[in-house]
């Protein structure tokens, strides 16, 4: 394990929580091990990530958060660590999307990232050209810790409209895309997720040119992160929302309901079954 002056906690997001989280074991008068013991994860990745050679979950957090009798302090840090993977431009999105109250979502290619299973993310991501292993699975578990708003105690409401399309694009291997349409058929009995299929047959053209989503929460403009390949875009000016507003509208207009689209989500399902 390196020495303890190695780790500088100005270096990085990362570091700066694992010298926050040796600190605060130290100030307990606690090894590793007994950290281990009171939190459901092992030395080993307690070490790796005082170490700064893996980021922590959420839930890592939270669990030596409460352990350590830290009062907040780690949990303060998380949200830092789980942006610092994330381009800066996209940044606003996720602070927008973490404290959502509502959000609004269309998808023409892909499904949306806060529906995808770790797989189908783990394809996609794969794609990029360059990237290494290490930085395939960290932006992996930073999709899947975003997806950690979906599981609070009051989640924000979803809509997400999905291209039919998108439910027969091969994405990795067939048994990936099996279960992730499993998956929207599970999260699409959750109370507060309404996910909707437009349908091939309704030739509509609106929002072919890319994705978007609109997050709204209560005291705060209505934000926007528009979908494109080389010049993605967060904006929270009024007009420039309001206008996707409108083409969302037209979108879901078009779209089957929800009852009708988990139907149709499950008959393509015996597609990448059989």
């Amino acid at each position: 394990m390196p020495k303890e002056s190695e780790l500088c906690p100005s270096d990085s997001p990362t570091a700066l929580f694992g010298f926050e989280l040796r600190r605060h074991r130290k100030a307990r008068g606690w090894s590793q091990i007994r950290l281990s013991k009171a939190v459901p994860y092992s030395v080993g990745t307690i070490s790796m990530i005082e170490t700064a050679r893996r980021s922590p979950t959420e839930e890592f957090a939270r669990h030596c958060d409460e352990a350590l009798e830290a009062e907040g302090a780690l949990m303060r840090l998380w949200p830092m660590v789980s942006h610092a993977s994330a381009p800066p431009w996209f940044r606003p999105w996720l602070d927008a999307e973490a404290t959502a109250e509502a959000i609004r979502s269309w998808e023409p290619l892909v499904v949306p990232g806060l529906l995808q299973t770790e797989d189908y993310a783990r394809a996609i991501l794969s794609g990029e050209p360059g990237a290494t292993t290490e930085e395939i699975e960290a932006h992996v578990i930073a999709r899947m810790e975003r997806q950690s708003i979906l599981h609070r105690p009051k989640p924000p409401m979803l809509w997400a409209v999905v291209d039919e399309g998108v439910l027969h694009r091969p994405i990795g291997s067939r048994a990936v895309m099996a279960a992730q349409l499993a998956h929207l058929v599970e999260l699409g009995t959750a109370p507060r997720i309404t996910i909707q299929i437009l349908p091939l047959s309704a030739r509509s053209t609106t929002g072919l040119l890319g994705g978007f989503a609109i997050s709204q929460a209560h005291g705060a403009p209505d934000t926007a992160y528009v979908e494109a390949a080389s010049d993605a875009q967060v904006t929270d000016w009024p007009e420039s929302v309001r206008i996707l507003a409108f083409r969302y509208e037209g979108i879901r207009s078009e779209a089957l309901s929800q009852r009708e689209s988990i139907r149709l989500i499950e008959e393509t399902m015996q597609r990448w079954t059989s």
